[in-house]
């Protein structure tokens, strides 16, 4: 586990494998490394809730763990929880990685099984909480998702442990950008931490302490409110070793 709370908020994470169709990419690595598991096999969570325990990609990260060194546990849910003690289990693990998919339905699940409240004892012991899109969003205030249908819209009671909003694939999605800066500056999201695809924010308790990318050129950004209208500072993030 982590030296202190630690939160991997990415837009990126996997690539297509050399021996697998998936494999984990350098801001997993980034976060399997902040946990400090070190001389051993990383114990890495994988959580599925976004795109409802879908099988066929649990296998897909079960060999893309296989091929890192990692000991992967998925959690599972649907149609029912896998693990006798999921508490236990959550606070064993050095890093848990949640998939991206639908944050609304992710969000109404975890508070229906009381994950949410397992979620923040495990960041506060040192697990290390990380995620893509989905698995990105659920830890700030909120954001913009199109978990509701094609038409973006806001999001607001996500899980808060960081008192920011988060605009996931803010390069890829030509109408995250301009919805973040309009919930901004309208109030309905306070500052808001973005990230292009491959990007990653690192956060130690709720300060923003750097960020990283796995693709050369991307950016992560930082929109706050100036009287009625939204400024955005871009971030320029580090590139991880072997990127």
């Amino acid at each position: 586990m982590g030296p202190e709370p630690t939160i991997v908020a990415t837009s990126g994470g996997h690539r297509t494998g050399g021996r697998t169709m998936v494999s984990f990419h350098a801001l997993v690595h980034h976060a399997v490394d902040l946990s400090g598991a070190h001389g051993r096999r990383p114990r890495v969570m994988y959580v599925g809730t976004a795109i409802g325990d879908a099988e066929h990609f649990t296998a897909r990260m079960h060999e893309a763990a296989r091929v890192a060194g990692f000991d992967l546990t998925p959690l599972q849910l649907f149609p029912l929880p896998n693990l006798d003690d999921v508490e236990g289990t959550v606070l064993e693990q050095d890093v848990v990685w949640v998939m991206g998919g639908s944050v609304a339905n992710l969000l109404a699940v975890w508070r229906v099984h009381g994950l949410d409240r397992v979620m923040r004892r495990a960041w506060e012991t040192g697990v290390v909480l990380s995620g893509v899109s989905a698995g990105s969003l659920c830890w700030f205030e909120g954001g913009t998702t199109d978990s509701y249908g094609p038409e973006l819209r806001p999001l607001t009671d996500a899980l808060g442990f960081l008192p920011y909003g988060n605009g996931v694939h803010y390069d890829s999605d030509p109408g995250r950008r301009p919805l973040i800066h309009r919930l901004v500056a309208d109030g309905t999201l306070p500052a808001t931490h973005c990230t292009d695809d491959g990007v990653g924010l690192v956060y130690r308790g709720t300060e923003l302490v750097e960020a990283v990318t796995e693709v050369p050129g991307k950016g992560a950004y930082v929109v706050t409110r100036d009287g009625g209208t939204a400024v955005e500072e871009r971030v320029e993030p580090r590139r991880l070793p072997g990127v």
